[in-house]
């Protein structure tokens, strides 16, 4: 990675530096999107509702043929049965919608994340099994207990380290975090590293900066050597953040057994960038929008995630990670309680 340190022990990344790992064929794939996109667009305003459904068919059509080409992208709609679209579809349409508010944009991300870990851990048949031994309220006659069976899939989530680009990534990662625990036969909560990480928005995207502040960051090098590591990001536009992390922990000598990033929304040239720069790392997203803008966000997007999750803060006085779980209240701090507590351990020592 070509980087430079810069004052407050700050680690830089630069769009050029991106660009470089995208191929010919990428560039012209992602040329062609970003036509098709351009044309969908004209039909916005006024509102050509045909004109837009035909528009997204084909540009839906155009991606699912570019990722057959890619085989570390994973997109919900291409690799899931027809059954589970529908379902995917309302969750992604309720995230994008204008008019949904915290509270319901926090109950759809919590329904994406779960759709993610099956879609990633569960959705293909496992010989193995487990057990759940369940003790119910019930305990006339006698006490009552039930059976559930479910995947053994201890061995592909109890090697796993939850790496957290602050800020809009927290809440998504304590909520794969949890399903990990879930589905663990052992109650397995997963270890957590924090990388305060973000984009210069001065800049456009062809000049984007990358800058993750390591006076803000809190991980211990160790812990993620030779572990699965997982990014849990609600939007995946440039790729750039997860690149900058992983290209400065691999120059540490930290070496992941492999890399995981779940995402929301990303884009194709997201994805791209990232797969490309990190052979080992698999992209898993529940929906794949074509483009970004100038400014680098996505299109047609779901907004600041970030922002719509935990509320905006102000230049003059951001929140610090402690102000921002405070907020969070206490139905999610109690229900995350153990993942806080892994959070609580690598951020106060």
């Amino acid at each position: 990675m070509k980087k430079e340190a810069i004052k407050d022990n700050k680690i830089i990344l630069k769009a050029e530096d991106l660009d470089g790992y995208l191929t010919p064929e990428d560039l012209s794939d992602l040329k062609r999107l970003d036509e098709m996109f351009k044309e969908t667009m004209k039909s916005f305003e006024p509102v050509n509702e045909e004109k837009i459904v035909e528009g997204y068919d084909k540009l839906g059509k155009e991606m699912k043929e570019i990722c057959e080409k890619h085989p570390n992208i994973k997109v919900f709609n291409f690799v899931t049965e027809r059954n589970d679209h529908a379902e995917c579809s309302r969750v992604i349409s309720k995230l994008r919608d204008i008019n949904t508010d915290h509270q319901e944009f926090l109950y759809y991300s919590q329904r994406a994340y779960e759709m993610l870990f099956r879609m990633a851990f569960t959705d293909k048949e496992s010989k193995m099994k487990s057990h759940i031994l369940v003790k119910t309220p019930v305990n006339f006659p006698i006490q009552n207990y039930a059976v559930h069976r479910i995947p053994n899939i201890d061995d592909k989530i109890e090697n796993s380290v939850m790496c957290v680009m602050l800020r809009g990534a927290l809440l998504p990662s304590m909520i794969f975090s949890k399903e990990i625990q879930e589905y663990s036969s052992h109650g397995y909560i997963t270890p957590f590293a924090l990388f305060k990480i973000s984009r210069n928005d001065t800049k456009n995207e062809s000049n984007m900066e990358y800058i993750m502040d390591l006076n803000k960051s809190f991980f211990d090098l160790e812990q993620l050597d030779g572990k699965d590591l997982i990014f849990a990001d609600p939007m995946n536009a440039t790729g750039g953040s997860l690149v900058t992390v992983v290209k400065y922990l691999q120059e540490q000598g930290v070496k992941p057994k492999s890399i995981k990033f779940f995402n929301t929304v990303s884009t194709l040239k997201g994805s791209i960038r990232v797969t490309r720069a990190l052979p080992n790392c698999t992209c898993y997203t529940l929906w794949l929008d074509p483009v970004m803008n100038e400014k680098a966000y996505i299109m047609p997007g779901l907004g600041d995630a970030g922002d719509r999750l935990n509320g905006c803060d102000t230049k003059e006085a951001p929140r610090n990670i402690i102000q921002l779980i405070a907020d969070y209240g206490n139905n999610i701090t109690g229900l995350y309680r153990k993942q806080l507590f892994e959070i609580e351990k690598v951020v106060l020592g």
